[in-house]
């Protein structure tokens, strides 16, 4: 049983529910499950407690609904927002207490018809690893992207939808360049907002309230001689053309943009208006990238999927395959998987694929010439793990969209 739940059922608490322990207690059997974020909303009849373990949300616990202001005030002052504000959203950070593991908190208050929903993210310190070697790539993906980060300039990009471990991979990224280069690389980040702070990198934080944006941040960045620049997000034209053109002047740029597969990634910066050969000229890779749910190594057994799933993997697959799928035991929380690992697809483009860019050809043309080229697709990938009994068919189909099969 939870510690939440000992302690909503123990004879003091009846009485009187001490609110800044029943958050702790919150804290403490989120961050033991290892739970990557903490949603407190009001629900029609009572105030909801999930967390997010391994990218799926499982409810934790029920609480009455007058303890909601109580609850978000406690929060607000964790993160020294405006306690008395309750119709605009308010962000800010918290560190726990030393006695939770000192984990970082990001905490977000947002306002709803019904009160206000708090969203809790956590950021463990101590279960952050940014080593590429332990992010899960597979061998060709690893050996692609080491050799990209090698390059003295050029344009690096990640895509996939929100945590799905593009902030992971880039910090691991600067990471080896760091370990491989010391301290004769200059390396700068603008982000949004700055998750970790890391060795030997100087790391900014925009602020669109004072007027910083990222093409602000990056053009005076350009005047800071710097090697090795990382953008945490391309969301517009002109940061866009700012980060080809950088990767075009010598500098390495790395950044992530949203995209479904690794191919569409052009067709978006052409929509943004930047011309092809330049995409054609300045891009050195693209990395999709989304993380599947492991099988628990405690409880996993041989099972069969579906035939509707199985319809899905070819028949000479099926025939090898070693089908795993846990039915839940308490070291993985009756979930049947215990972490996460990276399902990926590396798109390094090559002269008939810059060709095809140079004509404006549609994704599906674009991802047609790649593989045609030799691309191992996401879904490709996330079928081995399938086979291997790394993880479960129905867990790959959930994470990869089917008309990317």
């Amino acid at each position: 049983m939870s510690q939440t739940l000992q302690y909503l059922q123990s004879e003091s608490a009846e009485h009187d529910i001490e609110i800044g322990l029943l958050v702790n207690y919150l804290l403490y059997d989120a961050i033991k499950a290892g739970a990557s974020d903490i949603h407190i909303e009001p629900w029609e009849s009572t105030l909801v407690v999930r967390t997010r373990l391994n990218g799926v949300l499982s409810e934790l616990v029920h609480l009455p609904l007058d303890l909601m202001e109580k609850i978000s005030g406690r929060f607000k002052v964790m993160a020294n927002l405006v306690t008395y504000q309750v119709g605009l959203p308010q962000e800010g950070h918290a560190s726990a207490d030393p006695e939770l593991g000192g984990v970082e908190l990001r905490i977000s208050v947002f306002p709803t018809t019904r009160g206000e929903k708090i969203v809790v993210r956590i950021f463990d310190p101590s279960n952050r690893s940014f080593d590429l070697n332990t992010l899960g790539f597979d061998d060709d993906t690893l050996r692609g992207l080491v050799k990209l980060l090698s390059r003295p300039s050029g344009l690096i990009l990640l895509t996939g939808p929100t945590g799905s471990g593009k902030t992971t991979a880039i910090y691991a990224a600067l990471h080896h360049i760091v370990q491989r280069a010391g301290p004769t690389m200059s390396i700068s980040t603008v982000e949004d907002p700055v998750e970790f702070n890391l060795p030997m990198i100087s790391q900014a934080q925009i602020n669109p309230s004072q007027d910083f944006t990222y093409p602000k941040a990056l053009r005076s960045l350009m005047r800071q001689d710097p090697q090795v620049i990382m953008v945490g997000e391309i969301r517009d034209p002109e940061t866009a053309m700012i980060a080809v053109q950088a990767g075009l002047t010598g500098h390495l740029v790395i950044s992530t943009i949203h995209s479904g597969i690794a191919a569409g990634v052009f067709a978006r910066l052409i929509n943004m208006e930047i011309e092809p050969f330049l995409l054609a000229s300045s891009i050195l890779g693209v990395l999709g990238i989304r993380l599947v749910r492991k099988n628990c190594t405690f409880c996993s057994q041989p099972y069969q999927p579906e035939p509707a799933f199985l319809r899905m993997v070819p028949d000479e697959a099926i025939q090898v395959a070693e089908f795993r799928r846990g039915p839940g035991c308490p070291e993985c929380q009756n979930t049947g998987f215990n972490g996460r690992t990276a399902v990926t697809e590396m798109l390094i483009p090559d002269e008939v694929f810059r060709d095809a860019i140079m004509l404006k050809k549609p994704t599906r043309a674009l991802q047609d010439i790649a593989i045609q080229q030799g691309l191992q697709t996401m879904w490709q990938c996330g079928l081995r793990r399938v086979l291997k009994g790394q993880t479960t068919l129905e867990e790959i189909v959930r994470v990869i969209a089917v008309d990317q099969l």
